[in-house]
């Protein structure tokens, strides 16, 4: 495998037992409340992504002590020694978050409550990332933003206040990064802050806060959307931890044993949070084969559910995927594209423009490779049409630097007649260095 490129044939069969990367979402929330919290915090099985990563050097430059122990690919552990939110310190240069839009979002809210003035910046696909949305909540709390391009674009200098005022916001569109953002924040307001949401998204950031002492109450309203508040001046606590599997990582090799005509694979100790587990849930709908076993024991503080997911060769059929179930599964939208491909009549889905704003226009990326690959696909707008039943034929695909979709065409790849290349493969190691090696174990 060249580095530049990867080289895919059809796989024969698949089977195998896959241990996956610690959750990114949580990997990220893991060590930034570790800064926040004074004392020591363990965190055990976190992903090792390069955006994982970026957060823990983040970490690090803010003046906590940050440990990473060497794991076996698919996840390390960090052992964070911090002061604590008021002892933490701005750096000499920027915080660099990669290409990490999750660091950037996440840590502006935790630093509007710091009284220290930082900038936090990326690489060129980061700043391309919109910041706006952040940076409205965070003013009327009281904090001070300043991106470029009238403030739409990274880098971002954020200038914290303590305390800042506490604030009830309805988000625009549906987005856990910005709630969390205004949660992370609102842990250093005076008063009760409130997010409102529309369709409610991965709480990750509240089980995380509630495990560490501070006090955050969630509402559903009855139709998917919920209210989220958080108390203000609380401190928060230093614990251990250990990460779940990664149940967006998961999602590439639901899809590619469901798609493939001799497959087995058991995923083993994936998280499914209601708010993550979406794509498990369309993947049935679909008529996935999955068995789904729950692990029952100690959360390690996280309150995350876990379960081992054995998955089999499967007759898909299309469905129709609603903009709430898009935001429910935004980051697996791609891969679920792949599977909509292979399944009997169409699948429409509806309202994914998000997917325009993520590492790549993943629309735009995820429509040119599946028509290359000989699928069938209508753009209408935020609206995808993909007509199924599709033949896939290897060819070069183009992952745009984007891992979810360096991951989605190779495991085109495993079920295409030929030879399937994937440009820029790389970039997979944003959130599973282990990839490439585990889709080599499994082909056997």
């Amino acid at each position: 495998m060249h580095q530049d490129v990867a080289e895919i044939r059809p796989a024969a069969r698949l089977r195998g037992e896959l241990r996956l990367p610690g959750d990114k979402s949580v990997s990220h929330r893991a060590l930034i409340l570790a800064a926040l919290a004074s004392g020591s915090s363990r965190i055990t099985g976190a992903g090792d992504g390069a955006d994982v990563r970026s957060t823990a050097g983040i970490v690090r430059a803010l003046g906590a002590v940050v440990e990473r122990i060497e794991g076996d690919g698919h996840g390390v552990m960090y052992q964070v020694t911090s002061p604590g939110a008021d002892g933490l310190t701005a750096p000499a240069g920027t915080l660099d978050c990669g290409n990490s839009g999750t660091s950037l979002r996440l840590m502006a809210g935790a630093l509007a409550g710091l009284a220290l003035t930082t900038t936090l910046d990326g690489d060129d696909s980061l700043r391309r990332r919109p910041v706006a949305r952040i940076i409205g909540p965070l003013r009327a709390m009281g904090a001070s933003l300043h991106a470029r391009d009238g403030d739409t674009l990274p880098p971002l200098v954020v200038t914290g206040r303590t305390p800042l005022d506490a604030i009830d916001y309805a988000t625009p569109v549906p987005s856990a990064q910005v709630k969390s953002a205004i949660l992370l924040a609102g842990t250093r307001a005076t008063g009760r802050t409130t997010v409102r949401e529309s369709v409610a998204t991965r709480d990750h950031t509240e089980r995380m806060l509630r495990a560490r002492g501070v006090d955050v109450a969630t509402q559903a309203d009855g139709e998917g959307g919920a209210t989220v508040s958080v108390s203000g001046g609380q401190t928060v606590l230093a614990i251990d931890e250990r990460v779940p599997g990664d149940a967006s990582a998961a999602a590439f090799w639901l899809v590619a044993a469901a798609i493939h005509p001799d497959a087995e694979l058991t995923l083993a100790g994936v998280g499914v949070n209601p708010t993550r587990r979406a794509v498990l849930d369309m993947l049935s709908r679909m008529g996935a084969d999955i068995d789904e076993r729950s692990l029952t024991g100690p959360d390690d503080g996280v309150g995350e559910p876990l379960a081992d997911l054995t998955v089999r060769s499967s007759s898909l059929h299309g469905i129709d995927l609603s903009p709430r179930d898009v935001a429910a599964a935004i980051d697996e939208i791609p891969i679920l594209c792949l599977a909509a491909a292979l399944a009997a009549g169409p699948t429409t889905i509806r309202g994914a423009g998000e997917l325009r704003h993520k590492e790549s226009d993943r629309i735009a990326g995820i429509v040119a490779g599946l028509v290359a690959l000989g699928a069938r696909v209508d753009v209408d707008g935020d609206d995808l049409t993909i007509h199924g039943d599709a033949r896939l034929t290897g060819t070069t695909t183009d992952s745009l630097d984007d891992h979810r979709l360096a991951m989605t065409f190779a495991i085109a790849g495993l079920v295409a007649s030929g030879r399937t290349t994937v440009a820029r493969p790389g970039s997979a190691a944003i959130s599973y260095p282990g990839f490439f090696d585990d889709l080599e174990r499994v082909r056997a």
